[in-house]
């Protein structure tokens, strides 16, 4: 018979932080199920075409600071 999610809930709480972690990348991946293979080779796609694009000058960038304040304000708003 399975445990009870209780008792396993409890030996979780006793695990150090990087247990946990392992424990919570192995059940995301059991839920995702296997990885798309062409994920990492497009996401490097992605950021290639980014960082071209910004070093030739055709993204239009901004200051951190006013990317929080904006962000900051947003929030405030909801």
């Amino acid at each position: 018979m399975a445990r009870a999610v209780a008792d396993i809930e409890r030996e979780i709480r006793a695990l150090g932080p990087q247990e946990k972690e392992q424990l919570l990348r192995a059940l995301l991946e059991e839920l995702s199920g296997p990885p798309d293979p062409d994920v990492e080779c497009a996401w490097l796609e992605e950021a290639q075409r980014r960082s071209s694009e910004f070093d030739r000058g055709l993204v239009a960038t901004s200051p951190s600071e006013d990317v929080f304040r904006r962000a900051r304000e947003d929030l405030r708003h909801r």
